[in-house]
């Protein structure tokens, strides 16, 4: 079962109470098929723990390796995945399609 925004929302206060940097990512656009839906997110901390989903699974590992970096610099960055619908089940997607993800850093 998917964290819901909630319980996404409460990790991120919760370990920025605990004195920890935070990210959030969000599912800003999507193109073709994508295995989560426009709002989804995923919340990273700067010990690279992370609640939520932004792929499905497919893209997390570099969504948590971006959002440290975010962390640290500060600084936004938007994200771009995507593939063919014929390499797709290649990388461990039931299907094509592409997700543009937005991470930001939580003060």
């Amino acid at each position: 079962m998917l964290a819901g925004t909630d319980d996404i929302l409460k990790a991120a206060e919760d370990w920025r109470k605990a004195g920890r940097g935070v990210a959030l990512a969000t599912v800003v656009q999507t193109w073709g098929s994508a295995p989560r839906p426009v709002g989804s997110n995923l919340v990273i901390d700067d010990q690279g723990n992370f609640l939520g989903s932004v792929s499905g699974g497919c893209v997390e590992g570099a969504v948590v390796s971006e959002a440290i970096d975010v962390i640290e610099s500060g600084k936004p960055k938007t994200l771009e995945f995507g593939v063919a619908d014929e390499t797709a089940w290649k990388v461990g997607l039931s299907c094509g399609g592409t997700i543009r993800v937005y991470v930001e850093k939580i003060d």
